[in-house]
Formats: C-alpha cells, sequence, structure tokens
C-alpha cells in the first residue's frame, strides 16, 4: 500500500490548486446568505474532538433549530437522547467543534467550524423550551469560520431522491442489533415494538 506521509506529496496529488470559489466563500462572521441557509436546516452533524478521539452525532429539529444568536455565535440545544454525552463530555475538555448542516431538497451543505462551551443558564435554557419540556444543556459556538459545500457528494447519492430510499425492512431493526450483541439479554423484538411509543413520550 502507498501512502501519503506530506503536505507536499498530498498537495502534488490534488492539482491544479483550488479555484476561486472554492476559497472566496469561506467568511468569518455569518453573512445574510449564510443565514438563509442555516435557518432552513432541520438537520446537523456535530463533530466533537476528545482525549479518547473524534466524535460525530447527528442532531436534528424544526428548521432553524440551531439559533443564531449574533454573527459570530450559533446556539444549539441538547435535546433528549441516549445519556451517553459523548460530544458534551468532548466539548468540556476541547472546544473545537463543527456543525454540517443538511438542508432537505438541496444540494447545499453548510460548514461551520469553531469553539464551543455548555451553557445551562436557565434563562437560555427556557427560551429553547418545546412542549414546556427545555434542554439540559445548550451547546454555544463561536465562529472560526463557515462556508457552503458544493452539492458534489448528494448529486452522488441522490440522497433526496425517494426513489434511492431504502426499504427500512431490508435492514436490521435496532431491536435485533441490541438482542445480537447481548445474547438476547437487551433489545429484540418487544424493545422494537415498545420504541415508536417511547420515542413519542420522550422526544424532547
Amino acid at each position: 500500500m502507498t501512502t501519503i506521509t506530506s503536505i507536499d506529496q498530498l498537495e502534488a496529488l490534488y492539482l491544479p490548486a483550488p479555484a476561486p470559489a472554492s476559497t472566496t466563500k469561506v467568511a468569518h462572521a455569518i453573512t445574510p446568505h449564510y443565514r438563509q441557509l442555516i435557518q432552513a436546516s432541520p438537520f446537523a452533524a456535530l463533530a466533537t474532538v476528545g482525549p479518547e478521539g473524534i466524535d460525530c452525532s447527528p442532531r436534528g429539529d424544526r428548521a432553524g433549530f440551531v439559533r443564531i444568536h449574533d454573527d459570530h455565535t450559533l446556539m444549539m440545544p441538547d435535546r433528549r437522547g441516549n445519556n451517553r454525552i459523548d460530544s458534551l463530555r468532548n466539548i468540556v475538555r476541547d472546544p473545537r467543534c463543527a456543525f454540517l448542516f443538511l438542508i432537505p431538497g438541496s444540494g447545499t451543505t453548510m460548514r461551520v467550524n469553531g469553539r464551543a462551551h455548555l451553557s445551562v443558564d436557565p434563562a437560555l435554557l427556557d427560551s429553547f423550551a418545546v412542549e414546556e419540556k427545555a434542554p439540559r444543556s445548550v451547546i454555544v459556538l463561536a465562529i472560526d469560520e463557515l462556508y457552503f459545500q458544493c452539492a458534489r457528494a448528494i448529486i452522488r447519492s441522490e440522497l433526496w431522491n425517494p426513489e434511492r430510499h431504502v426499504d427500512p425492512a431490508t435492514l436490521p431493526t435496532p431491536g435485533e442489533i441490541l438482542a445480537s450483541m447481548t445474547q438476547n439479554q437487551v433489545g429484540g423484538e418487544s424493545y422494537d415494538k415498545a420504541w415508536p411509543e417511547r420515542a413519542k413520550q420522550t422526544m424532547w
């Protein structure tokens, strides 16, 4: 196996150098157009790093769920999940953080890199309440840079094409996965049957 071991080798492999459209799009504060993209997104991947390594977590809510506090700051509520808090552990120990926003139906994605901290200010938490349920914490991201990503990945994957959607019945269920990994001590058919109602009751 031949391995790239230097930046010079890497850059030589990826000639020509990036065109102006790939570099001039980078901003260090939220522009009016970037504001529109962020506010239209109901889903983001949250990337963090910590002593144990890196983590990437899916985050989703109603469109605009990541609040634009000002041109340099984003706020993401930490909605109910599995309480592993992998991403939050990382942020407490290493503030480096990134969001990747997806917009259903659009090929354009939005990348935001910065440094985050967790806020548990009562008034802030209450301002993010849904159905009278506030998040336990809010991720506050100070933006270093942000820019849109071209649509090639979305086009190649046909992500929004319903004809390409995978039939869930062809995939293993969470209950099946858990059962196979725990010798049927956790999960199983009862887990899958209970999940829809459990999710409904614990969404927020």
